[in-house]
């Protein structure tokens, strides 16, 4: 359409819209804010959701943490045989549970009518100043005791993977919802223009849930977690083709902006805005990316703590499908994630799959733990070394636990691993705010449901956003008529006061 004939074929309405998505919308935005209508995060939110997605933003209150790296054990780690310790549930080896425990419970595999008790082979003891528990599988993150707030009775609605995995990571066990790693970005913003706000590393076969679980669903895409791989281009098709120049790439993308820009000036579409920040994110990424990925610059010490150049055991257990290398690739996850900390990216998701021990238990286990137990005590330790971990929130989680049960399904010769147990499993967290040196809640003398201090998924989630000062109920998008948010609005959350510091 001809210029001049598009701006005479604005509607009165339209006329209205577009000034208060402009510089009316940033005065009555203001003057909002001091009559006390928003908080300050929200006003700050909406004041520059369309100059830049990403920018740095206040929380509800003041808090410590300000960068979250949760490393997500997808598969659920058997808390029996690492964190929780059931002498008694090894006295009882080999003894059946009361049907009234097991009549109404759900499991995956398991033939509850013939099910006995499981005890753990493993060797547990007592560990820093707070006396905290870990099994010997666990030896060098045993030594970081005091800095880890242990959470021995999280609770899950779901028993299968996928939709405990979803659950855990966006609030539901229903597709298209945000991660949270998308609503702190969405929240709070990034430090570091040059990265993205929430990045995403993987090692081991890959979680059931795969890219739904770091979706941004209904909120702006500029929030969704973008996969970094950690060998060759850090993001396929990151660099520019061969014979592409970056002036000539810089001329496009202006012209393409201000494209984007016209249409947005008419629709008001948050999409569109997004695909901006996309577009000069992506460009600014091509320079910023392989500087991150490039640990020339760390000393023979560091590297050697994370294990970075580690190969696989040999006949150290059992890698359940992973691929070759997952030792050295989880090791270099976990360094990077301090490497996008001291840049300022808000949220890193390390997630490695599977620890989905239905059988060969021990071996698997073993596999496993001789792989992430050196790099998350490295990382917690190197965080803390260099003043970060205050501000820091390092979490360990997975979708569920492990049940007492040991799995009996029908063609397997021996019992040698467990189902899943959504009713009582551990999780931890350090550093960020968080009470180190805790640990928080009971289990029964079995582990078989919370005794003391139950925590809900949803109560977890919003603890986590609390260390971050924002309030659970604050934070939401208007979508489909309701005012969502990480904690979902079908259930009550409660902040959980005792585990921060």
């Amino acid at each position: 359409m001809d210029p001049r004939l598009e701006s005479l074929a604005k509607t009165r309405r339209e006329f209205f819209t577009t000034c208060a998505g402009g510089l009316g919308g940033a005065a009555l935005t203001a003057m909002l804010a001091e009559d006390g209508a928003f908080a300050a995060g929200e006003a700050k939110r909406v004041a520059t959701a369309d100059v830049n997605p990403l920018a740095p933003k206040r929380g509800d209150f003041p808090a410590k943490a300000k960068a979250c790296i949760f490393i997500f054990m997808a598969g659920a780690p058997s808390q029996l045989d690492l964190f929780d310790h059931k002498p008694k549930l090894k006295e009882l080896d080999g003894q059946k549970l009361p049907e009234s425990l097991v009549k109404n419970m759900r499991f995956a595999f398991l033939q509850k009518d013939t099910a006995t008790l499981l005890g753990s082979r493993r060797e547990f003891r007592r560990h820093g100043e707070s006396g905290m528990w870990f099994s010997d599988l666990l030896p060098n993150l045993a030594t970081c005791a005091d800095d880890i707030c242990m959470i021995k009775t999280m609770q899950s609605d779901q028993f299968n993977h996928h939709p405990g995995q979803l659950l855990m990571q966006t609030g539901t066990a229903m597709w298209g919802f945000p991660s949270a790693g998308s609503w702190l970005s969405y929240g709070l913003g990034t430090e570091n223009q040059n990265l993205p706000g929430y990045v995403v590393l993987t090692a081991g076969r890959g979680s059931s849930g795969g890219a739904t679980l770091w979706q941004s669903g209904f909120l702006p895409s500029i929030h969704e977690g973008v996969r970094f791989r950690t060998q060759g281009d850090p993001i396929l098709n990151l660099a520019n083709p061969k014979g592409l120049p970056d002036s000539l790439q810089r001329k496009g993308l202006d012209v393409l902006g201000r494209l984007n820009q016209k249409r947005f000036d008419q629709v008001h579409d948050p999409e569109i805005a997004s695909r901006i920040s996309n577009y000069e994110l992506a460009f600014r990424m091509q320079s910023a990316a392989p500087e991150l990925m490039d640990l020339s610059g760390e000393s023979q010490a560091t590297l050697d703590a994370y294990g970075v150049n580690r190969p696989d055991p040999k006949d150290g257990g059992k890698n359940r499908g992973g691929p070759a290398g997952t030792y050295a690739s989880f090791a270099n996850n976990c360094l990077l994630a301090r490497r996008m900390v001291e840049r300022g990216v808000r949220f890193i998701n390390i997630i490695h799959a599977s620890w989905d021990h239905h059988s060969e238990l021990d071996s698997g286990l073993t596999f496993n733990c001789g792989m992430a137990d050196q790099p998350i005590a490295a990382l917690l330790k190197d965080l803390k070394q260099r003043g970060l971990l205050d501000s820091t929130l390092v979490v360990w989680g997975s979708e569920f636990g492990r049940t007492p049960l040991g799995e009996n399904r029908p063609g397997y010769k021996a019992v040698s691993g467990r189902d899943h147990h959504p009713k009582a499993f551990s999780a931890w967290m350090a550093g960020g705010g968080a009470k180190g040196g805790l640990s928080y809640g009971e289990t029964d003398e079995i582990g078989w449901d919370a005794a003391l201090n139950p925590v809900h998924i949803n109560d977890f989630q919003a603890t986590l956003l609390a260390l971050f000062g924002i309030d659970h109920v604050r934070l939401s998008y208007p979508h489909q008529g309701a005012a969502m948010r990480l904690t979902s609005i079908a259930r009550e959350a409660s902040v959980i006061r005792g585990m921060m510091a």
